[in-house]
């Protein structure tokens, strides 16, 4: 059989490697604007919501969207994770609103 483009690794490399599957109901994932992160000596929890700010009086509603619970020992992992892609991120945002950048529009122009 040949091979389909597929990254097969190495049978003779000790490196392993990640095989993790998502169930189609995920793929499209889920929107939160608001997130409350608590803790335990032994887990984190973090709590994804949707909040509707555009109530102006009274109490704003909003809705939990996820809840994940993870142990202490891989929450500096996820900080470091969130910390390289916030960084390649602002990195990539400065460089599109360069003047030069190709197709910078400058918002702040005046008419």
């Amino acid at each position: 059989m040949e091979d389909e483009g597929l990254d097969l690794p190495d049978p003779d490399s000790s490196e392993r490697r990640l095989n993790i599957q998502m169930p189609a109901e995920l793929v499209a994932g889920t929107y939160a604007n608001f997130a409350n992160v608590s803790f335990s000596p032994y887990e984190f929890t973090l709590t994804f919501a949707r909040i509707e700010h555009e109530v102006e009086e009274g109490d704003v509603p909003g809705a939990v969207v996820a809840r994940v619970n993870a142990s202490a020992r891989f929450i500096p992992e996820l900080i470091d994770a969130l910390q390289d892609s916030w960084s390649k991120y602002v990195t990539r945002e400065g460089i599109r609103n360069l003047p030069e950048a190709p197709d910078h529009t400058d918002d702040t122009a005046e008419s």
